[in-house]
């Protein structure tokens, strides 16, 4: 993948972590694309192609991180439980 190069600037206060340049390349990649799945300007394939990882390592990544994977609105949750519910009575009967 080509990259582009820019400069990023960290307080010096975090380099007690002891935070090398690639490790805050790594991070700072990550974030941004978390941060473009999260507000819907990626999927979740292409946000996984972004860090070059598998979709799956990426799902593991979102949990890691406390990130839902779906995100239901109310609304959308009470669709979900309704539709749950009228299966439920199909196959009871």
């Amino acid at each position: 993948m080509a990259e582009t190069p820019y400069q990023v600037q960290i307080p010096a206060a975090l380099r007690k972590f002891g935070f090398d340049q690639r490790e805050v390349q790594r991070r700072v990649s990550e974030w941004l694309v978390l941060s473009l799945f999260t507000e819907g300007r990626v999927s979740s394939g292409k946000a996984a192609r972004l860090l070059d990882i598998s979709r799956i390592d990426f799902l593991a990544l979102l949990r890691a991180r406390g990130i839902a994977y779906v995100n239901y609105t109310p609304d959308e949750l009470e669709e979900e439980f309704a539709a749950v519910k009228a299966l439920d009575v199909k196959v009871a009967r």
